[in-house]
This record gives C-alpha cells, structure tokens and sequence, in this order.
C-alpha cells in the first residue's frame, strides 16, 4: 500500500521531480569559494558586449519588411540577458566560452534584444552569468555567483551612462537572471536618482518580483498601468499549470502585456496579433546540455495572461 501511494505522489509531482532532476546535473561539484572566477569584463572593449548599436550584431535582426532603427533612434536600451550557461564545470561562466557566447547571441540577441532596434540603440553587456543550478542551490553558493554577475551587469551600465548614453532617455530590459539583475539595477542605481527621470520603462520580465518588497525598495517607479505611460515597470512571469501548483504567484507584479490590466485577469486570444519566431539557424544547439524545458515553447506575445493560462 506504501508503495501504491508513493507511486501515486511520483506521478502527481513527476514534472517538478524531472526538472528536479534535470537541475541536480547541473551543480558544480566544487563550492563556489574554490573557484577563481575569470577576469572580470573591461567594458571600455568592444568584446565585452553581445550588442552595439554600431556594429553588426544579432540584435539588429528585423523581420522581412522591417528597418533596424538604431541609427536614429531617439533612445537607448541596456539589455541583460538571460541565463545561457547550464554547464557544471563553473559557478559563473568564464566569458572566453566562445559556444556560451554564440548561444546567447543567436538565441537571445536574435530573439529578444532585437526587438528594440526600432525604437533604441540596442547595448547588451556579457557577463559572468550564473550557472542555471544557481538558482535552486539551497546554500550560499548559488547566492554568491549571482552577486558575482551582478556587478558585472552594475558595472557595465555605470559605462553605459557615462560612455554611450550622453543624457538620453533609456530602457532597461533584462529576462530570467537578466530580470533579477536589471530589478537589482533600479534599487541600487536608479531609485531616488536623476536617473530615474529619464528611464521611459523597465522590463524584468520572466521571474517573479514581489509587489510589498518591490514597492518599499523602489518607491519612485511604479507599476505600469497604461500603454502610454512612463517612468515605470512592466513585468510578468507567465507559467503553466503543471509548474503554478507548486509555486505561490499571488504575491508577484503582473502587468498583463496584451491589455496592461494588473489584475490577473486573462486576455482574449483575439487581442494577440501574434508573433515573429526566427527560427532558421536559431543556434539552439551551440551551447551543448541544454535542457528542452528551459527553452521555450511558445513564441513572444503569445501568452493570454501573466498566470500562465495559454
């Protein structure tokens, strides 16, 4: 009868015991103060950005039909991507890993950061990302390489507003780690600054931020509530059934990006013109060991409601 029952319970949790299991070989088999990280990016080099507005890049992707508008863009955008670097060997991903840094640009400079070469000069720092297992990590190693990657992504913006921006108004956008990252960035360098009066928008999207904790730490950028407003934040952290059972999402920022509503409520299908997938030589497989549920499965713009009802 044991047996019976705890095979019913696998059953019910078997998606969170297969990303359970997917994420345990991933963990660095070293503590994280028994690495010596890489030399941290100098960003006064071209080659520690995945993007420039003036350079060909993978962020100047637009579909057929389409301009790449950096070149007289009213605005800038500081993009942080996402986590791309899933092997063990590090806690923090060496930045010569020259297939680490094909897969963010094919995958995420294509995908994600391209989408504001119409309306911005596009600047997407590398960094020393946190391995994915960080994440989940349970102790203070996981913790401590995400800190690592962050001043990689403070300093790189601290150039960009004094090298690049020259006083322009400014996007910040970042997705996953990317999110926690530029979320960090507007509590320690642009809430209660002048800063913040040029900032049009900030996109954290894809992990979940606390409404409270978000609004005592950032008081002066609120959340957006309307398609012309600025100054503020859009985020949302849509996930599915299978994964909503075992996470509590009634205490995350969720600003709908079909109707700008924060209510929760979802969106009509009909209000999704669709979406742009660049899918030929999407470079999914230059980074070796990637796990299929961490790359996505449905297209940008394609979600009915930041609660994961698709």
């Amino acid at each position: 009868m044991l047996l019976v029952i705890a095979g019913i319970a696998a059953w019910l949790i078997r998606d969170m015991l297969m990303m359970m299991a997917n994420f345990s070989g991933m963990k660095p088999e070293h503590p994280f103060g028994q690495e010596t990280p890489s030399a941290a990016p100098d960003y006064a080099q071209a080659a520690s950005w995945a993007a420039l507005p003036d350079r060909d890049d993978a962020a100047d992707v637009v579909p057929e039909g389409s301009k790449d508008e950096q070149t007289t863009a009213p605005a800038d955008v500081f993009f942080v991507h996402p986590t791309t670097y899933y092997r063990p060997e590090h806690w923090n991903q060496p930045l010569a890993d020259a297939a680490t840094n094909a897969f963010t640009d094919e995958f995420v400079m294509k995908n994600q950061a391209s989408a504001f070469n119409a309306c911005c000069r596009v600047y997407a720092p590398r960094y020393r990302q946190a391995t994915v297992y960080s994440f989940v990590d349970q102790g203070a190693d996981g913790k401590a390489a995400l800190a690592l990657a962050y001043e990689d992504v403070e300093r790189a913006f601290d150039h960009f507003i004094a090298r690049f921006n020259a006083g322009r108004p400014f996007i910040l956008a970042g997705h996953s780690q990317g999110a926690v990252h530029v979320r960090t960035l507007l509590e320690r360098r642009i809430t209660g600054t002048p800063l913040a009066a040029r900032l049009i928008a900030a996109y954290p999207v894809g992990f979940a931020i606390d409404r409270d904790e978000y609004a005592r730490a950032v008081p002066d950028i609120p959340v957006c509530e309307r398609a012309e407003q600025t100054g503020c934040i859009v985020t949302w952290n849509a996930v599915g059934p299978k994964v909503r059972r075992f996470f509590d999402t009634s205490r995350s920022i969720c600003v709908n990006p079909l109707t700008w509503a924060t209510d929760g409520q979802r969106a009509d299908f009909l209000l999704n013109p669709g979406a742009v997938i660049f899918s030929e030589g999407l470079g999914v497989g230059a980074e070796p060991g990637v796990p299929s549920f961490l790359l996505p499965k449905v297209a940008v713009g394609s979600l009915g409601s930041c609660s994961g009802r698709f």
